[in-house]
């Protein structure tokens, strides 16, 4: 194997996160934010890149650090070494309530598609680039564009998903329509496309967007219950109006904070 390979625990039921045990000298590479604890003696140490080309010339880090830019994600990433000369353990978190999923890229042929801002944590020598759509319909309706994510390598790889997580195994010629949030990934073999609703009333008035996502087997998807773009419109339309006390103006609730607050005003 290339990447090393790590043992690893998940722990929590709806705010997760994963425990990795390294070896004596192996490396697990992280987004930034996303640690939580480790033990004494490993070693922080931030990395251009994704870390899979820390040992090729500076025009392949360029193109590695350039791909990561293209997602959104930043140009850096973080090791974390293990310098001790017994088993130590690192964790990361779940940047909001959902699951984590352990990716083995071994069982998927080398290569996992998921959406840009869901991967967490993975060994070092696995590779995190970007997936071009080669349809244009795919890439303006698609909700994240024409660029996904792609995990690579053959080591294990960690990405986190919304709310509730559900597995499906497509087979051959077996299709799956998905909101496009909610897709957090799929192997490699999947084909996905995106199609249009249809109907005037269910463009105008179904409040489900215009175009649902596609999935075509064989191979596994990962589909999400809560996208975090869902978790933010709700919280956003639920936000105090400027100019408001942070209360509902028009509710019970808001009466008596206003009295307790000594605002006479009903």
């Amino acid at each position: 194997m290339k990447a090393h390979e790590i043992d690893y625990h998940i722990y929590g039921e709806e705010m997760q996160y994963v425990e990795i045990e390294l070896d004596p000298q192996e490396i697990v590479v992280a987004e930034s934010g996303s640690f939580m604890m480790m033990d004494n003696g490993i070693k922080m140490e931030t990395i251009f890149g994704d870390g899979s080309q820390q040992q090729s010339g500076l025009f392949d880090k360029l193109l590695s650090a350039g791909k990561r830019v293209l997602t959104g994600e930043s140009l850096f990433m973080t090791a974390y070494l293990n310098q001790n000369n017994t088993k130590s353990k690192v964790s990361f978190a779940s940047p909001y309530p959902g699951k984590i999923v352990a990716i083995d890229l071994t069982q998927f042929g080398g290569k996992f598609v998921c959406q840009k801002d869901s991967f967490l944590c993975a060994a070092k020598g696995v590779s995190v680039g970007i997936e071009f759509s080669k349809k244009i319909g795919r890439g303006l309706f698609g909700g994240e564009g024409f660029i996904m994510q792609k995990i690579e390598g053959d080591g294990m790889a960690f990405v986190h998903s919304g709310g509730t997580l559900a597995k499906k195994e497509l087979a051959a010629g077996e299709i799956l329509k998905v909101d496009t949030g909610c897709i957090v990934g799929f192997s490699k073999d999947v084909d996905y496309d995106i199609e249009f609703i249809g109907g005037i009333k269910n463009t105008i008035f179904g409040g489900e967007g215009m175009f649902y996502a596609t999935l075509r087997g064989p191979g596994t998807v990962y589909i999400q219950s809560l996208p975090f773009s869902r978790l933010a419109d709700r919280i956003i339309a639920s936000a105090p109006k400027a100019g408001g006390n942070g209360r509902e103006e028009g509710s019970l609730l808001g009466g008596i904070g206003r009295l307790l607050d000594g605002d006479n005003r009903f």
